[in-house]
């Protein structure tokens, strides 16, 4: 029985869209804990360190992890553990490193969002770091949300067999309500289930397949005997070693992944939510390698799988290997590791939208009425969704154009700016102006005319330029004042 026919089984049905209607209970249970806008958009200060950690894992990786490391693994060999190696490195360093400083200041200084944070770290009046901070974020991650939406919504109706259309409506509205109900709190627990499903899926699967196809060292042999390339780690080339390295840059500068940080109880406690984040994020990324690499043992040939594709490989083997309940369950695990990135982003978007917009910029810091601020975020976290849904239907063109850019475009830009004015006392307004402009710009203009040539993935050049702009015009300009009393707030 093929990936997702094994879905007309009533169990495996049931099982399905249980794990879809999850979430909305979550949602309802800890409706009477969102009561601030605090609590709308970082949880109150006041959530777990597991549950730091595996939101983080979770809402970072989703659906990337569960089908593109994979497909990437069988399309490529072990090589792929270089894109995971990347991430791992950089988030494991960015739990303590930047997570504990960043906590620190943001509640002493009531920060929310990033922008928040860049105009307190730089008493910023002029709002202009505010400013080009949430066009940025709001830019990337409305493409980013309409992206996932489009992804959700092609699972969702290759699984029910419904049409495009009401597969994002259904995608759009499962959100929405737990998102309205709960917010941030929600979102983050939401995003330990799916932890949870994928690490089931992802420890189990490659497990039985392979001992399916006797065992570890039958597995590397077919896959010698079928190409060597897939048993060699350094088959990429340099450029593209490089490149899978890189994507770890862009994980400092993803304000969905950034908020977790700000979101915990205690800072002192980011350093055990480093070893539980860094432990599963290793696990879950050799359970996808490991799942792409028996699945080119089992399956030869890509043409053996739907549609050609690769990244089908985890659907494939679930429904070889596992009974009409554990695949529904995973399959509804897939839909909801796609949906566990958009929820996250979404957050941001509003957040971008009601704090740094609305109050900051339009009431210009007015104190405005709780209740009423935390109607607004609900209704935009709406209106956000709506407009997601919108261009993930009438402009995937726009959206897959900027979705390209956005894991770059924001690494380049807010990365380098945030991980400078955490630890570097020089940083000036100006010189964060810089990276933020430097890091987007080199970001599109790389990957549409360098890319092809130098082989190189456009975040990495980013970075470094935005890297190098900041401190350049950071020492080119007016060193900032009282800094000392600032930078204490984050020790």
């Amino acid at each position: 029985m093929g990936a997702y026919e094994m879905l007309k089984n009533p169990v495996a049905l049931v099982a399905f869209l249980f794990t879809l209607l999850l979430p909305i209970f979550v949602g309802f249970l800890v409706m009477k804990r969102t009561k601030t806008e605090e609590d709308f958009f970082v949880g109150g200060r006041a959530m777990d360190k597991i549950v730091v950690a595996l939101s983080a894992v979770s809402s970072g990786r989703s659906s990337w992890l569960v089908l593109a490391l994979s497909g990437m693994a069988y399309a490529k060999g072990v090589s792929a553990v270089w894109a995971a190696v990347g991430y791992i490195v950089a988030e494991m360093f960015q739990f303590v490193y930047m997570g504990m400083r960043l906590r620190r200041f943001s509640e002493k200084y009531d920060c929310i969002t990033v922008p928040d944070y860049f105009e307190a770290r730089f008493r910023d009046e002029s709002k202009i770091l505010r400013i080009l901070a949430s066009i940025i974020i709001a830019l990337f991650l409305t493409a980013y949300v309409g992206a996932q939406f489009n992804a959700g919504a092609k699972s969702l109706s290759t699984a029910l067999g419904l049409s495009p259309f009401t597969a994002l409506l259904i995608s759009a509205l499962l959100i929405l309500i737990y998102m309205v109900l709960g917010g941030f709190i929600a979102v983050a627990y939401n995003d330990v289930i799916r932890a949870v499903i994928m690490i089931v899926g992802l420890v189990i699967l490659p497990v039985v397949a392979i001992a399916k196809v006797g065992g570890s060292g039958a597995m590397l042999s077919i896959l010698q005997q079928l190409n060597p390339k897939y048993v060699d780690p350094f088959s990429l080339g340099m450029g593209g070693l490089i490149g899978f390295l890189g994507i770890g840059f862009g994980s400092p500068g993803q304000p969905h992944i950034i908020v977790r940080y700000m979101a915990i109880d205690n800072p002192d406690k980011l350093r055990a939510s480093t070893v539980i984040g860094t432990f599963w994020n290793v696990v879950l990324a050799w359970g996808a390698i490991f799942t792409g690499l028996v699945g080119r043992a089992l399956y030869p040939d890509v043409s053996m799988l739907p549609n050609k594709s690769a990244e089908m490989i985890y659907l494939v083997l679930s429904s070889d290997f596992f009974g009409p309940l554990l695949y529904g369950i995973l399959v509804g695990g897939v839909f909801a590791a796609i949906l566990s990135t958009a929820d996250s982003q979404l957050l941001v978007v509003a957040s971008t939208i009601v704090r740094d917009f609305y109050q900051e910029v339009i009431e210009k810091g007015r104190k405005l009425d709780e209740d009423r601020v935390l109607f607004l975020s609900r209704v935009v976290v709406i209106a956000a969704g709506i407009l997601a849904m919108l261009l993930a239907y009438f402009a995937k063109d726009i959206i897959f154009w900027l979705v390209l850019f956005a894991w770059g475009g924001l690494g380049a830009a807010i990365g380098p700016t945030l991980i400078l004015s955490l630890y570097w006392k020089r940083t000036t307004k100006w010189g964060i102006v810089a990276g933020f402009i430097v890091g987007t710009f080199t970001t599109i203009i790389w990957k549409l005319y360098l890319k092809a040539t130098t082989g190189i993935y456009e975040l990495v050049p980013a970075f470094l330029f935005s890297l190098l702009a900041t401190i350049v015009v950071s020492l080119m300009t007016k060193p900032p004042e009282n800094v000392d009393e600032l930078m204490s707030a984050m020790e």
